[in-house]
């Protein structure tokens, strides 16, 4: 029989027989030296020791038992703190919002805006004399009326909308 790799090798049964034989008896000092070089050997091992170590450490019930939070994660109520909440609002006291106030909205096709020319009057769904939405960064936080204060428009404020009738009017 020959090698496919060295063609002009002969190899012969012997050869085959005994490296068979070596790899089915394996000497007990080749099998020690293979565990200790083989670090697969080793990690399973080690994996095998401390999952025998969880099972024998875990409580027969499969329930997660709960713990109580620490005052780290949540800080406990005191009357000294009560300061703290209006300290913080200061923080943000500063922040620039933009209000605006809408008269009406209306739908226009492109034809119809391209039609626009100086003077063209534009027909809104809001009705005269019905409150004008205040919105604060696109949200509507109020209701209220136009006013005229010398020569500039003004608005006064007559409804501070709820959180339930802003979602009715975002429908609208």
């Amino acid at each position: 029989m020959t090698d496919p790799n060295k063609p002009d090798q002969k190899v012969s049964d012997d050869d085959w027989a005994e490296a068979m034989s070596e790899q089915e008896e394996p000497s007990s000092s080749a099998d020690a030296a293979s565990d200790d070089d083989d670090p697969w050997a080793a990690a399973m091992a080690e994996q095998e020791a401390a999952e025998q170590a969880d099972t024998e450490d875990e409580p027969e019930s499969e329930a997660p038992q709960a713990k109580p939070a620490s005052d780290d994660v949540f800080r406990p109520l005191s009357a000294e703190k009560s300061a703290t909440p209006s300290r913080d609002l200061e923080m943000i006291m500063d922040i620039p919002v933009k209000l605006t106030v809408e008269l009406g909205r209306t739908k226009l096709t492109i034809k119809q805006l391209l039609e626009l020319a100086q003077g063209s009057v534009i027909e809104l769904e809001g009705l005269a004399g019905e409150p004008m939405d205040i919105l604060i960064n696109g949200y509507l936080i109020a209701q209220g009326e136009v006013v005229v204060i010398e020569d500039k428009y003004g608005i006064r404020i007559t409804e501070i909308i709820t959180p339930s009738e802003r979602i009715h009017k975002l429908n609208r």
